[in-house]
């Protein structure tokens, strides 16, 4: 069938580009170098900053940070509930800003020319290390007065949270009035977060939502032709009244929250958004948000609130608005959401993500049991010719009798009603909940460190003792025997090793995708055999599946 071509293809093209890609791995673009007196001051810029300055430890029941003491800015951000994706014996970092990996999250006060009024001046804290005790605790990073303004940098870190307040604190002393715009933005490399590979990949780079322009994301690459054309073309929302902006990757996102639940809009006034790619190579995802007065004598406080941490739905909904978005479900979001919604229904039943996994996947199996079931009776009707097929195809073994083979076969197909294409369409009617549920289990970070059962520690990880690869392959094998062998031998022979490729790419899928895919093929066998052995039945008593009865027959049962 051209449906079984198609996936042969499609199966080896992916086998092909993977064993490519395995041997000649593709050279990554080399990004256009900055010009060389830029390079020389953000070089000595660095250097500086490194012998000038200390850090600032935070240590919550969540996070550990570490705030650089000058800029005032949060430069590295390690989450203690997490394992690291390369060595589970170490907890995950999220920002960093060392050698050869910058992520790091600033903010800012812009003077009335764009100008960061604190550029010049070093930040001081009281202690070096802080320890949260109680629900909150605050950081306070003072800096000496500059042009009359005195400025402190208040961090607030929170009990059991992953957000993090952020205030400047400022009181004009200079004699007269100033206008002030409060930038903030998530910068980093492009480097691919630790753990991504060819079976581990998702969308990782700038997004923001705006209640304009809705969810967006904007790829390293647009950026990179902006860069070296001169011209800001990227698509993205540049003016809103909300949203958020930050940086997303595979289970983890950072973004400044401009509409917090439970807080200030920044934005009510109007902001700017701002997405590019800097001289230095580094990628800035930020706002500005609109000027405000701070009167001769006057003082104001500035806050802004940044979610830093894992992509958890539950944690995204308190956060802000539409912020769960940044689980990039993509285009079958409409699925995939209200698949997981029913994933968490069956964890809060079961109290464990591995089996609410099967749960799921038997819900799902009986949702499509219509379709599923009128597929497999086509299947079974194709597995009753299959005779008459190898009868035609001995009729006709020349290639030249290859088109009286093919209009045997169509009056057989008409003979005996059976329509070739049953058993595809309702497959393809199939797949984008398939996709669905995909994306949903590779996305969800619940399921990362979530044990199943005896082996299965983990389920966002591969199966460390091949269990469940073993058994996809054994059962996708064993679903090839219960279906129509294939007119063409080629065909055949592929999908006798169709089992096999899938089955050594399922060796680097995450255990629950893995638990999923055996979970439904047990369930398709149980149905197809059903289907077979029932209509082999019927078949041999002159009762023919989904045909009505004979008017000889229909006389007789009177």
């Amino acid at each position: 069938m051209d449906f079984k071509r198609m996936m042969i293809v499609m199966s080896l093209s992916m086998l092909i580009l993977i064993g490519w890609e395995a041997m000649f791995p593709t050279p990554k673009p080399q990004q256009q170098a900055a010009p060389a007196a830029q390079q020389v001051q953000a070089k000595a810029a660095e250097q500086q900053a490194l012998t000038t300055t200390s850090p600032v430890t935070v240590k919550t029941d969540t996070v550990e940070a570490v705030i650089d003491e000058k800029s005032g800015d949060l430069h590295r951000l390690t989450l203690l509930q997490y394992n690291a994706a390369t060595d589970e014996s170490k907890p995950f970092v999220l920002l960093d800003s060392v050698k050869d990996n910058t992520y790091v999250a600033q903010s800012e006060l812009l003077d009335a020319n764009g100008n960061n009024v604190l550029k010049d001046v070093s930040f001081r804290a009281a202690q070096k290390q802080y320890t949260l005790n109680g629900e909150t605790l605050e950081v306070r990073l003072t800096a000496p007065e500059t042009k009359g303004l005195s400025i402190n940098k208040v961090y607030t870190f929170h009990k059991n949270s992953y957000l993090v307040d952020v205030r400047f604190d400022v009181r004009n002393g200079s004699g007269e009035a100033v206008k002030l715009t409060p930038s903030y933005r998530m910068l980093r490399d492009n480097r691919p977060p630790e753990g991504q590979g060819w079976f581990m990949h998702s969308y990782t780079g700038p997004a923001l939502y705006t209640p304009e322009g809705e969810f967006q994301k904007v790829a390293f690459d647009d950026l990179d032709d902006d860069f070296q054309t001169g011209k800001d073309t990227a698509e993205y929302q540049r003016k809103t009244n909300g949203g958020y902006i930050g940086m997303i990757q595979h289970y983890f996102v950072s973004a400044w929250l401009m509409q917090p639940n439970n807080g200030e809009n920044l934005c009510a006034a109007g902001c700017q958004m701002d997405v590019k790619r800097r001289a230095d190579n580094l990628y800035s995802a930020g706002v500005n948000v609109a000027a405000a007065d701070v009167g001769t004598g006057a003082s104001k406080s500035f806050v802004a609130r940044l979610y830093a941490g894992p992509q958890v739905t539950s944690l995204l909904e308190q956060a802000a608005e539409h912020l769960v978005l940044a689980k990039d479900y993509g285009r079958v979001y409409i699925f995939a959401s209200p698949l997981f919604a029913i994933l968490k229904f069956f964890y809060g039943l079961v109290g464990n993500w591995g089996w609410a996994i099967v749960l799921l996947t038997i819900l799902v199996k009986i949702v499509l049991f219509p379709l599923n079931d009128k597929a497999y009776k086509s299947m079974a009707k194709m597995r009753t010719v299959a005779p008459k097929m190898e009868a035609l195809r001995k009729k006709y073994p020349n290639p030249e009798d290859r088109m009286a083979m093919q209009q045997a076969m169509m009056q057989l197909y008409r003979d005996e009603k059976i329509n070739p294409l049953g058993g595809c369409l309702p497959m393809l009617l199939q797949m984008p909940i398939f996709i669905g549920l995909y994306w949903m289990i590779f996305l969800s970070v619940e399921l990362r460190q979530a044990p199943w059962l005896l082996w299965v520690h983990d389920l966002s990880r591969p199966d460390s003792w091949y269990i469940l690869p073993a058994l996809m392959m054994a059962t996708m094998w064993f679903q090839t025997t219960l279906n129509p062998p294939p007119s063409d031998p080629m065909q055949a022979q592929m999908m006798k090793i169709m089992p096999l490729i899938f089955g050594v790419m399922f060796f680097f899928f995450p255990s629950g995708l893995v638990l999923y895919y055996v979970v439904n093929n047990l369930l398709t066998i149980a149905q197809q055999w059903y289907i077979n052995r029932k209509f082999e039945l019927e078949t041999a008593n002159g009762v023919v599946l989904d045909k009505e009865p004979t008017k000889n027959a229909q006389s007789k049962k009177k």
